[in-house]
């Protein structure tokens, strides 16, 4: 009778508590910190248009928007680069392991920059001067080289023990980069993102193995890449036995934690099921911020508090909404013992709730066709206090 409810065990074990805290602690991160770098944005274009002058800070960095060309395409490129990586992996591993080491030393580094910031403004009493690297590479400020040699130093250890945390690490860095950095300027634009990449995850996790003969998401997702080390050793003829014995390298597509009670077990989720519904809980609460903003200014126009619905801001229904798709998406994992295509449970659980509830708010229309950008030029508190968390 105990072994019937054994999957429901299952749920509460280490590895599993530890993929819904850290998945969503990043999302909620990324968000946050993305709409920080949008005030910090507007705030440095009014003070150049004043002073005339460019700013040297990374909180002018601008983000990078996807239209709805982009996100059609988005699936299809990703199919193809699946496919390259499924036919090629063996002759191609070591250009995939050295720019995966590049891409995450980048990421990490604006995962470090606030935490670098933050220890060394004692020392500097807030004011970061800026240091000529190159011509070519610009300016940096002291915590920027700092976060940056913690990054290189960090994938270079991992590279040399291949430890699953250092890759989580790296994972982390190019989740929290990719939500902050990467904008959906409306509803329209996620909808038609999240439904693509649906299908897509749906197709290379269930039917693919029907043409391939084998489950390309899973195989992809579960290579091991050859140590670069060895190879840069062998090439100038480095005799040291740390390079030598350097493991094989399982890539930073995914967040992998192991489970404390079951040796060799562990609870794997990839980057993507992180990131892309990440990025729709970045663009309501964008809108959320947007709206309490127009009704502090008394716009004319948007529509006044409808009992106790108004109070519910639409960021935290898309975070309950992603908590449930992924516990819908562990149960499933676990009933049918076989890999899951998340999306398959995140996109609706997060997607539909949000479109009824903009819908019923009077919203939907504001929030498909988008808004202007430079919603926090005007304001003047910190993004925290803009949304009600």
């Amino acid at each position: 009778m105990a072994s019937d409810f054994d999957w429901v065990y299952t749920l509460m074990d280490s590895s599993r508590v530890s993929t819904f805290l850290i998945s969503i602690l990043l999302i909620v991160y990324g968000s946050f910190r993305s709409l920080n770098l949008e005030q910090q944005s507007a705030s440095s274009t009014e003070a150049d248009k004043k002073n005339e002058k460019s700013a040297d800070s990374s909180a002018g960095s601008s983000h990078t928007d996807v239209d709805a060309f982009q996100a059609m395409c988005l699936p299809v490129g990703a199919s193809i680069s699946l496919l390259v990586m499924f036919f090629f992996f063996d002759s191609m591993q070591a250009i995939f392991a050295g720019c995966t080491a590049i891409i995450a030393s980048i990421a990490l580094a604006f995962l470090l920059l606030p935490m670098c910031q933050y220890f060394m403004r004692p020392c500097t009493n807030g004011a970061y001067n800026s240091y000529p690297i190159s011509r070519f590479c610009g300016r940096f400020s002291a915590p920027e080289l700092v976060s940056f040699g913690l990054s290189v130093t960090i994938v270079f250890i991992w590279t040399l023990t291949g430890h699953w945390l250092l890759m989580d690490a790296l994972g982390m860095g190019l989740c929290v980069a990719f939500i902050a950095l990467v904008r959906l300027p409306s509803l329209k634009v996620s909808t038609l993102l999240l439904t693509g990449l649906l299908l897509y995850d749906v197709f290379w996790v269930f039917f693919s193995s029907y043409i391939f003969n084998s489950n390309v998401m899973v195989r992809v997702a579960t290579r091991t890449a050859n140590n670069p080390m060895r190879a840069l050793a062998r090439q100038f003829n480095i005799d040291n036995n740390a390079i030598n014995e350097a493991p094989k390298l399982s890539l930073p597509g995914k967040l992998v934690f192991p489970s404390m009670k079951t040796s060799g077990q562990y609870s794997m989720l990839g980057l993507g099921d992180i990131v892309m519904p990440g990025l729709l809980l970045c663009f309501v609460l964008r809108f959320d911020a947007h709206k309490k903003l127009q009704l502090k200014n008394s716009d004319a126009g948007i529509p006044g508090p409808v009992g106790s619905l108004e109070k519910v801001r639409y960021f935290h229904c898309a975070l309950i909404g992603y908590f449930l798709g992924l516990l819908s998406a562990t149960v499933s994992s676990e009933f049918f013992k076989a890999a899951q295509p998340a999306l398959l449970y995140l996109v609706p659980f997060t997607l539909l709730p949000l479109l009824l509830m903009a819908y019923i708010k009077g919203d939907l229309r504001r929030m498909w066709t988008g808004f202007p950008d430079g919603l926090l030029s005007s304001a003047t508190v910190s993004p925290v206090k803009l949304i009600d968390v």
